[in-house]
């Protein structure tokens, strides 16, 4: 089975951004990106998609919802400086099933260490950007456990 980690695509910079963090929402660009991330893996036979709260994610993730006609279930393991256990868990619970998980640059990169370091093999590294917004790791499962991990850059979306 595959889980697809998304980092959720542009949104507004943090600093510019007067309300509560977990409400900034996607730039056009972004959203942009959000439309385009349905041609990316509208044909992956996704049945489950999971977001973190966050405004932001729960966006990224409702164009390809709509398509493919799912609900967005929310879990606060993906929610910003969530605990690695609980990306952790939440991974090998939905292993075993084609799942989008939707979650922030923090937790992307704290996951795909846990998986160094426990000899997963991790393709396509990345340093700088470590995480491009919008960008998907492909985590294959066995078992409910990830085996190899593979970057996709994101989608470029019309008109950019």
């Amino acid at each position: 089975m595959t889980v697809y980690l998304l980092r959720h695509a542009r949104a507004g910079r943090r600093s510019a951004w007067a309300g509560d963090d977990d409400l900034r929402p996607l730039t056009k660009v972004g959203k942009r990106q959000a439309a385009s991330i349905v041609e990316l893996l509208g044909d992956a036979r996704i049945t489950r998609i999971v977001s973190s709260p966050y405004v932001r994610c729960r966006q990224s993730v409702e164009p390809l919802a709509q398509q493919l006609r799912l609900a967005v279930d929310l879990a606060d393991a993906l929610a910003e400086g969530a605990a690695l256990g609980d990306v952790a868990r939440l991974v090998e619970k939905v292993g075993d099933e084609t799942t989008v998980l939707c979650t922030h640059g923090d937790v992307v990169k704290a996951f795909l260490e846990h998986l160094r370091e426990n000899g997963v093999a991790i393709g396509k590294r990345r340093t700088a950007p470590l995480m491009e917004k919008g960008s998907v790791w492909t985590l294959d499962t066995v078992g409910g456990e990830v085996t190899t991990a593979t970057y996709l850059a994101p989608p470029r979306p019309p008109g950019k």
